[in-house]
């Protein structure tokens, strides 16, 4: 059974930083690209970094490049969300996809971790 599972959310003052991670199991995930996506209330789930295979290739939406780093250790089927100079606009649940090269769509979610950033 694949599972994803988030930790590291929490609440933070604008300007701070949290880091998450998302472990995986049930399978290796080195050919899979990974993602974070977040979802504040009222509003649709959106993509917030990907990163492909071998950790070379990355992609941010704009609202967090350089302030968020996303990254893999495929060693341990992790992959990771640094995110600094926090913003109260980056309150939301964050929540970590995984799919395979070849998938259009992502086709495994973790359960999601609250980012709370107060101003």
């Amino acid at each position: 059974q694949v599972q994803l599972v988030e930790s590291g959310g929490g609440l933070v003052q604008a300007g701070g930083s949290l880091r998450l991670s998302c472990a995986g199991s049930g399978r290796t995930f080195i050919n899979y690209a990974m993602a974070w996506f977040r979802q504040a209330p009222g509003k649709e789930r959106t993509l917030v970094a990907v990163i492909y295979s071998l950790g070379s290739n990355t992609n941010y939406a704009d609202s967090v490049k350089g302030r968020f780093t996303i990254s893999r250790d495929n060693a341990k089927n992790t992959v990771y969300l640094e995110m600094n100079s926090l913003k109260p606009e980056d309150t939301a649940v964050y929540y970590c996809a995984a799919r395979r090269i070849i998938a259009a769509t992502f086709e495994y979610w973790g359960q999601g971790t609250q980012v709370t950033v107060s101003s």
